[in-house]
């Protein structure tokens, strides 16, 4: 049989098959080598070429490294490049690589590389083909959209005040995310795949759980004013929204709550209410002295004319007792009005540490001798002054350390602290070791005639709370029982 010769039609469509695809490779966007078993170039296409800033005549037959990595001045790139085509060769296997290089412009460009062996009919390695895509374009994107995506995260954990979590159906919860850490102080190993009900009121959680997730498949949505649990066992008022989460189907896996902390809402919507009920009770308590003090006015005057008959020594007696009776109502009904009526205010620039420094010497004229007590002092220096009444600041701060003394009936310590609250606010702390206020007292302590005392109005401390909000202060109580109590006072510098 004779040997037969490829046909001049198939020799033709052959030679248009290798310009077609040199012709792609040529104008491709991608760089494009052909490299011999050394490493030297043979082909090259014009993204390389354009990419390097050098003609043909520059690249054809140099070393890829050399034409590539012409910035000498890091050669720790040229290496790991080097290790990585000596591996393709060594190992005869394609390997993917990133790199930076220099344009023609100077400027550094990250190139992704699929290197490929080249294998010759005897299956040995003849060369290397290389592709590169220039990506930095792609990894600049990528990276705003990371610094984006982690500005985004940063803020959102930030927000201290809100917390998002979600469970599954299984009320278990596998996202706790956004301020949950901060609000709830667990971590997330300690409460991932656990079940919801440990962020929820155990009393009131089968029923609570079950209407919420209820109304949520109802209607899409749940919202409402609840209490959550810390890990502490503190409860905390939240607004929370729950909505249902969907995949990418729309099928129910599970929900999404969001908890916004309320805490201080509920405690100005509670100094509001108990701002409104004072005003409420001045005004009646105003009404009733006014009412009082004109039947004591005649009472007196009539024991005045009757000290002056000559009387028997018994009746005397009488009438003292009437008379004495009589002035310590009046002093009731006096202090009744001063708590009732607005006082005017002397405003002037002063001194806190000042003011306590004239207050503490009149303490020992006002508890009894027996009672061991000690004070300790630490006034913070160079504290900016405040616009204040320098008599009406002092009737507070006398009124609260004498409380203080007398909740220590065996003596004990009062530490007072004086300080800069953040360049806004003059913070007094007075701090007592003794018998402590029950929490359930804490909401009347400010309130009018509530007193814990066997004796006494219970108009001091209210008096003092006015006297504060008048000088647009604030001032809170903390107290444990059988440990001691604080008061803080802040107070506007000017």
């Amino acid at each position: 049989m004779g040997v037969r010769f490829p046909s001049p039609a198939y020799v033709n469509m052959e030679n248009k098959i290798k310009d077609i695809f040199f012709s792609l490779i040529e104008n491709a966007a991608v760089l494009a080598l052909y490299l011999d078993h050394n490493g030297n170039i043979v082909l090259c296409n014009k993204k390389t070429k354009s990419m390097v800033g050098l003609k043909t005549p520059q690249i054809i037959g140099k070393n890829c490294l050399e034409v590539l990595f012409r910035d000498t001045n890091n050669t720790m790139k040229k290496d790991m490049f080097k290790a990585v085509l000596d591996d393709v060769l060594t190992y005869k296997r394609p390997r993917d690589f990133e790199c930076r290089l220099l344009d023609d412009h100077g400027n550094l460009r990250l190139v992704s590389w699929n290197i490929t062996p080249i294998f010759n009919e005897s299956d040995q390695i003849q060369g290397s083909v290389m592709f590169g895509q220039d990506i930095t374009e792609i990894q600049e994107r990528e990276n705003s959209i990371k610094k984006i995506d982690d500005s985004l995260k940063n803020i959102l954990s930030s927000i201290n005040e809100y917390a998002l979590y979600v469970i599954n159906l299984n009320r278990l919860i596998t996202y706790f995310g956004m301020g949950c850490e901060t609000m709830f102080k667990y971590s997330k190993p300690e409460i991932i795949f656990k079940h919801v009900s440990i962020l929820h009121n155990i009393n009131k959680t089968g029923s609570e759980l079950d209407m919420i997730l209820e109304r949520v498949r109802l209607f899409g949505k749940y919202e409402s004013e609840i209490e959550l649990l810390a890990k502490d066992g503190v409860a905390i008022p939240v607004r929370l929204t729950v909505n249902q989460f969907l995949d990418a189907n729309g099928k129910l896996t599970g929900y999404i709550f969001i908890a916004k902390d309320i805490t201080e809402t509920k405690k100005l919507e509670y100094q509001i209410f108990q701002a409104e009920k004072l005003a409420a009770l001045g005004q009646l308590s105003a009404g009733i002295a006014h009412e009082i003090n004109n039947p004591l006015f005649v009472i007196s005057g009539r024991l005045e004319i009757l000290k002056q008959d000559k009387l028997s020594p018994k009746l005397k007696e009488t009438i003292s007792l009437i008379d004495a009776q009589t002035n310590r109502i009046r002093k009731l009904v006096d202090r009744i009005l001063k708590f009732a009526r607005k006082s005017t205010l002397t405003l002037e620039p002063v001194d806190i540490n000042e003011i306590m420094e004239l207050t503490l010497p009149l303490i020992n004229h006002n508890i009894p001798p027996a009672v061991k007590v000690e004070i300790k002092k630490s006034f913070e220096k160079n504290m900016p002054k405040i616009s204040g009444d320098p008599d009406q600041l002092g009737e507070v701060f006398l009124n609260i350390i004498i409380n203080a003394c007398h909740a220590m009936p065996d003596g004990g310590v009062i530490n007072i602290i004086t300080h800069n609250f953040q360049n806004l606010y003059a913070q007094i702390q007075i701090t007592d070791t003794g018998i402590g206020i029950p929490e359930s007292n804490f909401k009347n302590i400010f309130m009018p005639f509530f007193s814990t005392k066997g004796q006494g109005t219970g108009l001091g401390l209210s008096i003092c709370h006015n006297i504060i909000k008048n000088h647009n202060g604030s001032i809170e109580l903390e107290s444990q029982v059988n440990q001691g109590t604080t008061f803080t006072i802040k107070l506007p510098f000017i």
